[in-house]
């Protein structure tokens, strides 16, 4: 996998802001809004791959928000990334990053597809329920892996009521496909889709995978207006 090695400074000048980012509380943060702000920009402008696109700015700062607010609830280890997928962008643009929140180094940009029945090219339906084949949105924790009938496969525990937290039950995990590939968009003008999963290209799999188990944050994102208003991590 390639690493992209964008540098994430906090502090105006040259100094890294890992030490801010993990340590200090939501509240902080948020009250902070030119420094997020700051932290964003800063993101964009260290980019050193003329095709590299960053998440957007309101979507990292939530991200964001969650993450700093499951660190404080000391509900994850030290030294766990922060993924987010933003279910905005149509499938055909590569839309998970997975961000190391101590370095502030981007470790990876791809490919990642939604439910069947979240839409074609784009989604834009979601749903807690069984056999909906739809994606779920909010914040995860990352489980165990396991062998299953899609390989190598990492389960998810869904944090938020309503939303996702049927995660285990709907047996929604990140596992490889073979129609989530650039080929596959040629051919169809869209990536496969999966019964709800975020599915990943076979070839990269297994190394995501050991990147973000254990406990590491993963923020899915999508234009829904009921998650966006009643998120109790978004809201707080």
């Amino acid at each position: 996998m390639r690493k992209l090695t964008l540098l994430i400074s906090l502090f105006i000048g040259s100094s890294f802001s890992s030490y801010f980012l993990v340590n200090s509380s939501p509240s902080t943060v948020l009250k902070e809004i030119s420094l997020e702000d700051h932290f964003i920009q800063l993101i964009n402008s260290n980019s050193f791959n003329e095709k590299f696109i960053v998440p957007k700015r309101d979507i990292l700062s939530l991200g964001i928000k969650g993450y700093l607010k499951l660190k404080e609830e000391g509900n994850m280890p030290e030294g766990k990334p922060l993924t987010v997928i933003d279910f905005s962008l149509p499938s055909t643009e590569k839309r998970m990053w997975i961000i190391d929140m101590e370095d502030g180094i981007i470790l990876h940009y791809g490919y990642v597809s939604h439910g069947r029945n979240s839409g074609e090219l784009m989604a834009q339906k979601f749903s807690n329920k069984n056999s909906s084949y739809m994606s779920s949105l909010g914040f995860y924790l990352t489980a165990e892996t396991y062998q299953g009938k899609h390989g190598y496969s990492l389960r998810l525990d869904g944090l938020e009521p309503g939303f996702n937290d049927n995660a285990r039950e709907r047996a929604i995990v990140i596992h490889g496909a073979e129609y989530v590939r650039e080929d596959f968009i040629k051919q169809t003008g869209r990536l496969g889709r999966s019964l709800g999963c975020p599915a990943l290209p076979l070839e990269i799999t297994v190394e995501i995978i050991d990147l973000i188990k254990g406990r590491s944050v993963l923020f899915i994102y999508g234009k829904d207006n009921n998650y966006l208003n009643q998120s109790q991590f978004l809201n707080a």
